[in-house]
């Protein structure tokens, strides 16, 4: 069970860190009058661009993979 814990921990932190790396999440701070806040912004449509972005990129490497094993299935025919 604490296995299962600390993974769920490590991943929530490496989608934190790829998430502001990809500048998904941003995050100000301000304070005024001695009160200090923090806020954290996530841009949803820069996460749906990434997101197409990877499905076309799976995709296209998809074909290429048909591609190739078409080629290797017509050589293995003749």
């Amino acid at each position: 069970m604490r296995f299962l814990l600390v993974l769920v921990v490590l991943l929530l932190v490496a989608v934190a860190g790829l998430g502001f790396y990809r500048g998904w999440f941003h995050l100000s701070t301000n304070s005024t009058d001695q009160k200090p806040s923090a806020t954290i912004t996530v841009d949803k449509e820069k996460i749906h661009a990434d997101e197409e972005k990877a499905t076309e990129k799976v995709e296209g490497l998809g074909r290429n993979v048909k591609e190739k094993t078409g080629e290797l299935t017509g050589k293995a025919k003749q």
